[in-house]
């Protein structure tokens, strides 16, 4: 990787009002805010020049890492070949040899690939894709979607309707219509400090027969859930517990959906969750690490079974009048070609497998830590729970996230948990100093 020339402005005085700031206490960050103004393997530096390691992978996102030269070049070679082309009755050469290439990561039968701009966009499109293909088959009857508790799906419409993150949802109306969800898998009085996938729980799959038995199998279409819980504070699945959710919905003839945002592209040390859990979907989403965070951009990965059941009727008849003005974006594409080669030569999908009892050892370490409640880990993700103040919910958590930047490292906080993801490429050395800070700001933390 060849460093980018950078040069870090000093903190300035600029105005911070225009910018109106997603998942974010505006009047807060405000007031005193957090500034990153550059990039640079597994570092970010701020605006008044400090090094901050990278706990989170940006957002969950730059697997890589950061500042590679070799993206950056075919960014700019692809903007000045051709800055954008359409994909609606058209096609460019980088859309169909990135869903090649991205085919051959897939496991075995999941070779379509549909573009979208986002993780959000790519939930959206796999609930259509579900809808539509059971309505293609002639079963059209089966519109009801089964999400999670605690599960999060993006923000669109149909992601905060099958997700349960209750604050994505409460502004927002009635939602889609015909949505259910199963119960999340936290519980700690049974698995709290479990190393990798809980033993208590697989039974909690059980809970999809029962939604069947209420509203019959004809009227449901398919079942929505992230393999690995990220954005609710990392909720591992107990052991064999998607495997059951596998076998449900194969028996009452349901779609099942793995929403892959984030544990795709070698999160766990596999391409892919399915991969690792050996429990194959019938549709899942990705975008994040498609294309390191460079460029928005999202993937829905479909077997051949979906895909074909819509190639039928005259060939000039549109098969799913589905899509958006960004899917398969040329530059978007160029920077995911670009990735891929980087992920091969680094062996970055399978590092983490490498590197996890390292991971493992050095989260642990932290039990016993003050106010540490339990502690959850599989592959490079770890989650860190704190006991929340009685008179304050979430403010403990926010205080240790806050202190941890100032002690130049980033982790994530969701309510009183701290999620860790950094970068594929972090060795030994790095993850003792982010944890060793975490150790030291738990310890000052009142």
């Amino acid at each position: 990787m060849d460093a980018l020339d950078t040069e870090i402005p000093a903190r300035s005085n600029r105005s911070l009002d225009a910018y109106w700031m997603p998942f974010t206490a505006n009047r807060q960050f405000k007031a005193e805010p957090r500034m990153l103004a550059g990039a640079q393997g597994l570092y970010y530096t701020s605006d008044d020049g400090r090094e901050i390691l990278d706990g989170t992978a940006g957002l969950w996102c730059c697997n890589a890492g950061h500042g590679h030269r070799e993206i950056a070049d075919a960014v700019h070679r692809q903007l000045l070949e051709m800055d954008y082309a359409p994909s609606f009755q058209m096609g460019h050469p980088p859309a169909f040899d990135f869903a090649e290439r991205l085919k051959e990561l897939a496991p075995d039968g999941f070779n379509h690939v549909f573009f979208t701009g986002s993780g959000s966009e790519s939930v959206d499109t796999a609930l259509k894709i579900a809808l539509a293909w059971h309505r293609a088959r002639g079963e059209g009857t089966r519109t009801r979607l089964i999400g999670r508790e605690r599960g999060y799906h993006g923000v669109g419409f149909g992601g905060i309707s099958v997700g349960g993150l209750v604050n994505n949802r409460r502004h927002f109306g009635t939602l889609l219509t015909g949505v259910d969800h199963l119960p999340h898998t936290h519980a700690p009085e049974h698995n709290a400090y479990s190393r990798g996938e809980p033993e208590w729980g697989a039974h909690l799959a059980d809970e999809l027969e029962r939604i069947v038995a209420l509203h019959g199998a004809e009227t449901i279409a398919a079942v929505i859930v992230e393999p690995v819980a990220g954005s609710t504070g990392v909720l591992i699945p107990p052991k064999g517990y998607l495997k059951r959710l596998r076998e449900i919905c194969d028996k009452h003839g349901i779609l099942l959906i793995f929403d892959e945002v984030i544990t795709g592209f070698g999160r766990l040390g596999t391409p892919f969750a399915s991969q690792f859990f050996d429990v194959m979907p019938d549709l899942f989403t990705t975008a994040k690490g498609l294309t390191n965070g460079v460029v928005p951009m999202g993937a829905v990965f479909a077997t051949d079974r979906i895909h074909d059941a819509f190639m039928q009727g005259p060939e000039a008849t549109i098969e799913l009048f589905h899509g958006y003005t960004y899917s398969g974006h040329p530059i978007a594409c160029a920077a995911g070609l670009a990735v891929l080669d980087i992920y091969a030569r680094d062996g970055l999908l399978t590092r983490a497998a490498q590197i996890a009892s390292v991971w493992e050892d050095a989260v642990h370490s932290l039990k016993g830590e003050p106010h540490v409640t339990d502690i959850r880990n599989l592959g490079l993700i770890g989650g860190v729970e704190l006991a929340p103040r009685s008179d304050a919910p979430g403010t403990r958590g926010y205080d240790v996230f806050k202190a941890c930047f100032e002690a130049g490292c980033m982790v994530r906080v969701t309510g009183d948990i701290i999620a860790m993801s950094p970068p594929l490429t972090i060795g030994e050395a790095e993850i003792g100093r982010l944890i060793d800070t975490l150790r030291k700001v738990l310890r000052q933390t009142a």
